[in-house]
């Protein structure tokens, strides 16, 4: 009798247990597939980073790489080439270089030996030094083109060294001139960015890295020959050269110092060497399981609609019975909580799936400005060498290079607005006076101000508010702000500006008004949407509110917009006012 209960009991058991388990494989699958989708995502995310990684490497490679060759058909380089004394030499290229921003510029003879140097006044002049045994110099002398990086026999740091022969008027050899380059800030910049990126040259030897102690790793084994090559150009000096703790996992992943990561490669760039990029996908974990346990959300309110369901049949059979209508009020509480629960969950899909979209166009954004500024980074390199060497060849600056110069300038703007929207830097915060950012802002717009005759009325508190971010970042900003008001009041009779200052609630506010044309029907989402402008074609790429935008959200604040009662617009942006007694903690 014993035996045949406990049979029962299991028996009952039995739907339930098929429940969970059928449960349990619809929620690995729906999370497997869930994670696949958003894993994509990231790697197209990291695929647009990467880009804008590879060409700024590119770019940097390539910006000096005609430099080498009109210095070497300079008259000043072939003569002292030719046994003339080098300290006028000396004296031209220090100047140049440091002009140029460049490590060193020398010239070296048919024996390798400096000959003449930027650095010749410095402790650690070049000047007298053998460098025959560098591979740039002796392709150089070869007739080639030198490149390579390395570790400075002289100096101890690293740099990119590039060389081209020096002849005389019959065509013969007399020597070679170098620049060397200094890499260093790309991996600053990566560094202080907070993502993982590493540069190995053919051999697979870590160049530059965002993690300090990958620098000078392999990223596999080196040969006998290898390393014998390296020892013979004393490429790397004093570095074991030891092996990454790293390994590929498959094509989009890899382990890196015991971590998995999202791993992408770029193998098309100069000297064969690769750019490796690392991203976490903790992103696509969480959205992964937020979808999964929407997903229960639903599939359980379904399940209990179907209860309900059975309830009130029940109910109707046995006559509605005072005990029966009890459970069906209990149930519908329970049904009322788990839609307020479902409700929930949509809202979160939705915030998920607006962050996925907003992504996506910046992803799209940062390909972008990696095209953009790849195909204008070289010519404007060039243009800016050809001007340079022009200045030298003419014994300084003419007024025709220096409007051309002027003309670069703009175009390096340009760029410079489109990469923002493609970088992830992390700037440093620290306390920051609102009134002294926003007399920054004003000293800039100054001159704008003066030529609008527009009336400025300024409210001020006699307290300093004092907010926690970057100050140059928070000076865009209200630079941004000032500018736009105006711009936006430039077609009235009297253009006038009010701004104030204040700090409640915990907030710390700035409000810009003009009295200018006003938003009319737009939103403060659609004209911080990058390149969306109120103004006339021709007079700005609509970026400034994109920027501002996203500069106030990286210091967790808002900005908000609104027509003024009568005429014109208000901007306003929030800071968050940092806690006074976690300051001093």
């Amino acid at each position: 009798m014993n035996s045949f209960s406990g049979h029962s009991i299991d028996m009952r058991k039995l739907p339930l247990i098929l429940t969970v388990l059928v449960a349990v494989l619809i929620g690995t699958g729906v999370y497997q597939l869930s994670f696949r989708y958003f894993q994509s995502q990231e790697i197209t995310t990291a695929e647009g980073r990467l880009s804008l990684y590879r060409s700024t490497v590119v770019a940097e490679l390539e910006r000096f790489s005609h430099l080498p060759f009109v210095l070497a058909r300079d008259p000043f380089v072939i003569e002292t080439a030719e046994m003339r004394a080098p300290e006028a030499l000396n004296d031209r290229l220090a100047r140049f270089a440091d002009k140029a921003g460049l490590d060193a510029i020398y010239l070296m003879g048919l024996d390798g030996v400096t000959i003449a140097a930027s650095n010749a006044a410095l402790p650690s002049s070049f000047v007298g030094q053998d460098y025959g045994f560098r591979p740039y110099f002796k392709e150089a002398i070869e007739g080639g083109r030198g490149r390579f990086y390395g570790i400075g026999a002289t100096t101890g740091l690293p740099g990119y060294f590039l060389a081209d022969p020096v002849l005389n008027g019959a065509g013969a050899t007399l020597g070679a001139v170098a620049v060397k380059l200094d890499l260093s800030g790309l991996q600053n910049s990566w560094r202080a960015s907070g993502e993982q990126v590493l540069l190995a040259n053919q051999d697979g030897v870590v160049l530059l890295a965002s993690d300090p102690a990958w620098q000078y790793r392999t990223l596999r084994p080196l040969s006998p020959a290898q390393r014998q090559d390296i020892e013979a150009s004393r490429q790397f000096p004093g570095q074991g050269l030891d092996i990454l703790d790293w390994e590929p996992s498959d094509e989009d992943s890899a382990l890196i110092d015991g971590t998995h990561r999202l791993h992408l490669t770029a193998n098309d760039l100069p000297h064969d060497w690769a750019l490796h990029y690392f991203s976490s996908d903790s992103r696509a974990v969480v959205q992964s399981w937020l979808v999964t346990v929407g997903l229960g959300v639903v599939a359980g309110t379904i399940l209990i609609l179907f209860q309900i369901q059975r309830t009130r049949r029940m109910a109707t059979a046995l006559g509605r019975s005072e005990q029966e209508e009890a459970l069906l009020r209990s149930a519908n509480e329970r049904l009322a909580i788990e839609i307020e629960e479902r409700r929930n969950a949509e809202r979160r899909l939705k915030r998920t799936q607006s962050e996925l979209e907003q992504t996506s166009r910046l992803a799209a954004l940062g390909q972008l400005a990696a095209s953009v500024t790849h195909e204008l980074g070289q010519p404007i390199a060039a243009m800016r060498n050809h001007l340079a060497a022009a200045e030298i060849s003419a014994s300084g600056p003419q007024p025709m290079t220096g409007k051309i110069a002027a003309l670069v300038e703009r175009m390096e703007g340009i760029t410079r607005q489109l990469k923002f929207f493609a970088r992830t830097d992390q700037e440093e915060f620290g306390p920051v006076d609102l009134d002294e950012a926003l007399q920054a802002a004003l000293s800039l717009v100054a001159i704008n101000i003066e030529r609008s005759g527009a009336e400025l009325q300024l409210s001020i508190p006699t307290a300093p508010v004092v907010v926690r971010g970057n100050r140059l970042r928070i000076e865009q900003v209200l630079t941004n702000l000032l500018r736009n008001a105006l711009d936006a009041s430039e077609d009235t009779d009297k253009p006038a500006l009010w701004v104030s200052l204040g700090a409640s609630d915990g907030l710390a506010w700035c409000e810009v008004q003009d009295n200018g044309h006003g938003l009319g029907t737009a939103t403060l989402a659609e004209l911080r949407q990058p390149f969306v402008t109120t103004r006339e074609s021709g007079r700005g790429m609509g970026l400034g509110l994109a920027i501002s935008s996203t500069i106030v959200s990286d210091h967790g604040g808002a900005m908000r917009a609104w027509n003024a009662p009568e005429t014109g617009a208000v901007f306003r942006v929030e800071f968050p006012v940092p806690d006074t007694e976690g300051n001093k903690a």
